[in-house]
């Protein structure tokens, strides 16, 4: 038998890439045909979750339903609602805008992935990622103070210091690109985090034109360096800590069905009962010794130590950040509180029945 020419093969070749295009354009259009009944079910059924979540809500107000009945109607909604955002039907919901953010550095592409496993591993990155950078957060700083005091005679030199701050740059746009991208995929990141990195990422970039002061008298001119390096060696201590044991305890949440699997660990979140002794000491000492190293540096820039504007605008986020970073961890020890006696009302009436 003879052979085929090349000629002929290269035409075979060609007509069969053209068929298998027609199909696998066919199979996408009767894919998102057929999608578009189920897009309105899965939205269907999630509001109607969203509108039995308020009827049960108003029930409990005008007391017209028992307390222990209303807190296990209100699992099993929550229970529905993570079956669906938690599984293949949450790619049919609508999503969280992409912000201004996203679309300056990536342009007016979608990130939002259509499958649930994508999702995870995005995810799993993110985590990947602030594991690699706490322990950096923590060691970057530590030699440098260690190097002041062992090798530059308590001076620290302007190039390592820069080189810091510019990867305090790298650090804060890499999670706020991340943390965007995960709440268009369903993460539950509250707001001010992500504009805590804002502003954090401001900071550094201000603080690559500020102008590290030397001799003479420079522990006097460096104090407000010194310790913003003090801060952030007990910051990386915290991240440890946070991704750690918090992690391990979302893992449990999500299994009880109390969590989604898009959720990730907070800046300000607190674990169980054990670990709010902990973290939560570290937190607050960690957000008063933020607004001190901020006041500090406005102080040095009133009295004339170090007068640049620098010092002046880092000196007010520094203050801002910590006041915002309270109020949000105050906000969730709060609804943490509330939960808690919520699920102790819950146990003594199961108890008395």
């Amino acid at each position: 038998m003879e052979e085929p020419s090349i000629e002929e093969s290269v035409a075979s070749v060609l007509e069969e890439a053209k068929e298998v295009q027609d199909a696998v354009s066919a199979h996408i259009s009767k894919a998102s045909s057929d999608e578009e009944p189920l897009r309105q079910r899965v939205r269907r059924v999630d509001s109607r979750i969203h509108s039995l979540r308020s009827s049960l809500d108003s029930l409990l107000s005008n007391k017209l339903i028992p307390p222990s009945l209303a807190d296990k109607l209100d699992e099993d909604l929550q229970r529905a609602r993570c079956i669906i955002v938690d599984g293949d039907a949450s790619s049919l919901l609508p999503g969280h805008a992409q912000g201004t953010f996203l679309r300056m550095f990536l342009g007016p592409i979608n990130v939002r992935a259509s499958r649930k496993d994508v999702q995870l591993k995005v995810k799993e990155e993110y985590n990947s990622y602030r594991d690699r950078t706490a322990l950096l957060f923590l060691l970057f700083p530590a030699i440098l103070l260690i190097l002041r005091s062992w090798v530059w005679a308590g001076c620290l030199p302007t190039f390592p210091v820069q080189i810091y701050q510019a990867w305090l740059l790298f650090l804060y746009t890499g999670l706020a690109l991340r943390e965007n991208i995960l709440r268009v995929n369903g993460s539950d990141i509250r707001p001010w985090w992500i504009y805590h990195h804002y502003c954090a990422m401001v900071m550094a970039l201000v603080s690559l034109t500020w102008e590290i002061k030397g001799q003479p008298d420079c522990a006097k001119k460096q104090r407000g360096v010194q310790l913003f390096l003090q801060w952030a060696m007990m910051q990386g201590v915290a991240m440890l800590l946070q991704n750690r044991y918090q992690r391990q305890r979302l893992y449990t949440r999500i299994a009880l069905g109390k969590a989604k699997r898009m959720d990730v660990v907070w800046g300000e979140t607190a674990g169980v009962d054990g670990q709010l002794w902990l973290l939560c000491p570290i937190l607050f000492t960690l957000q008063g010794f933020e607004a001190y190293v901020g006041l500090l540096l406005l102080r040095t820039a009133v009295v004339g130590v170090v007068s640049e504007w620098q010092v002046i605008f880092c000196g007010v986020l520094l203050v801002l950040m910590a006041v915002g970073n309270f109020a949000n961890t105050v906000q969730t020890l709060m609804v943490k509180s509330r939960f808690k006696a919520k699920m102790r009302r819950s146990k003594s009436k199961h108890r008395l029945n």
